[in-house]
């Protein structure tokens, strides 16, 4: 395992500077010049031609590349052209709030869909097997903006039970907090929970079929530990890929989400950076997002020796 770790690791590397250089590449194709932008209504040449030497508009791509590449390893990620504020700082305030939102998230997502999908595999062909199946193929098929004002309209209009926008701290209030979260929670774990279930279905009916389940049977075994201790387990390898991937997204910005609940993440953050033609920002946020997928892709491999004892041979 320690073997496979460092060769993961060493991987690591090469691919994070393919995927900087990439981020860096596509960003020089978009329209518009930052010192331009910076310089406002006036745009005087001086003050246009400072911009540009500062940021270091005026040296050649690779020159461009190396100057931002090393502020990154500094931990300088730029600054904000909008703002006037350090990408780095407007990072670490909006990523409690994304981190948040994507644990609850996947936490709801986690629950409904793998109690699900044990359900529907179990019971085979049987009325929860379809009604299992018809609520994972509406999850799939509803839009995140659209459920997110449906609910809007029952709990916050009509019931009055759950603010309709908005975002708390926990540290000022818990109670409000999750009575905030928890409606934009449900709306990406909804979709996320039909995805969970058709994997977690196909993956128990694989393994229900093995030998070794039929001769846990066999032995008298209760059925609820056939199923649970040795059937899932077993079916967890490609679980744990879907869910981490799904959590990387989740980090990633749940833009329409996090912009119909006023939500102030990492969505709303790269949004209104693209608008603003922020580079330093959606370089920034982009490059983080790619490293949070990198890593948690690594920790579902790790996953997979305590899931399955097998692999650790």
């Amino acid at each position: 395992m320690l073997e496979y770790l460092v060769r993961r690791l060493a991987a690591i590397v090469p691919t994070l500077f393919f995927v900087s250089v990439l981020i860096f590449g596509l960003q020089q194709l978009l329209p518009g010049d930052p010192a331009i932008i910076l310089a406002g209504e006036d745009r005087d040449p001086s003050v246009v031609e400072h911009l540009r030497k500062r940021m270091h508009l005026d040296e050649p791509l690779p020159m461009r590349y190396l100057y931002w590449i090393g502020g990154v390893l500094q931990g300088d990620l730029g600054e904000s052209v909008r703002i006037q504020k350090p990408v780095l700082e407007l990072i670490l305030q909006k990523l409690p709030v994304t981190i948040e939102l994507a644990a609850i998230a996947i936490v709801i997502a986690l629950s409904i869909g793998i109690t699900a999908g044990i359900v529907s595999a179990v019971a085979k062909d049987s009325v929860w097997d379809y009604a299992a199946n018809v609520v994972a193929l509406w999850g799939l098929s509803t839009p995140n903006f659209w459920l997110g004002i449906l609910m809007i309209l029952l709990f916050s209009v009509t019931l009055g039970w759950l603010p309709a926008s908005g975002y708390v701290s926990p540290s000022e209030d818990l109670r409000g907090n999750l009575a905030a979260m928890i409606m934009p929670a449900f709306v990406l774990g909804n979709a996320i929970a039909a995805v969970l279930m058709r994997h977690t279905r196909s993956a128990m009916l694989q393994v229900l079929n093995s030998d070794y389940v039929r001769t846990a049977r066999a032995k008298g075994l209760d059925e609820r530990v056939v199923v649970l201790r040795h059937a899932l387990r077993n079916a967890l390898v490609p679980i744990v890929t879907l869910g981490a991937l799904e959590f990387g997204t989740l980090l990633s910005g749940a833009v329409l989400t996090e912009q119909v609940f006023s939500i102030p993440g990492f969505g709303k953050l790269i949004v209104d950076a693209v608008f603003n033609r922020d580079y330093a920002v959606v370089q920034g946020v982009v490059l983080f997002t790619a490293t949070a997928y990198i890593v948690l892709n690594l920790l579902a491999d790790l996953a997979y020796f305590v899931v399955n004892p097998r692999l650790r041979k």
